[in-house]
């Protein structure tokens, strides 16, 4: 896939990015090499590779998935200017 100067313009503007001609030019070039190295590592064959979060073996940390308040809602509204059993209250916006 080869990217034009058009394509560049079109994606600039739909990134609403202000690119002019010079700086178009220059991407053109910067786009093509960078499709060509993703097509370079397209080439790879990885068949049976698994994939990887790190380059060395790490074991994620885990907690238990267990489903609990905090045991902090008088902090959490301490410092509203109103509350009502520990629930936030605002005025009245809709009729």
């Amino acid at each position: 896939m080869s990217v034009d100067l058009a394509t560049v313009k079109r994606v600039a503007r739909l990134a609403r990015l202000a690119v002019n001609e010079d700086e178009a030019q220059k991407m053109v070039g910067e786009l093509n090499g960078i499709l060509g190295f993703v097509e370079q590592l397209s080439e790879v064959d990885v068949t049976g590779v698994e994939p990887m979060t790190s380059v060395t073996p790490v074991a994620m940390k885990k907690r238990h998935d267990v489903v609990t308040d905090g045991n902090i809602a008088e902090d959490i509204v301490a410092n509203a200017p109103a509350t009502d059993r520990n629930f936030f209250q605002v005025p009245k916006v809709v009729e």
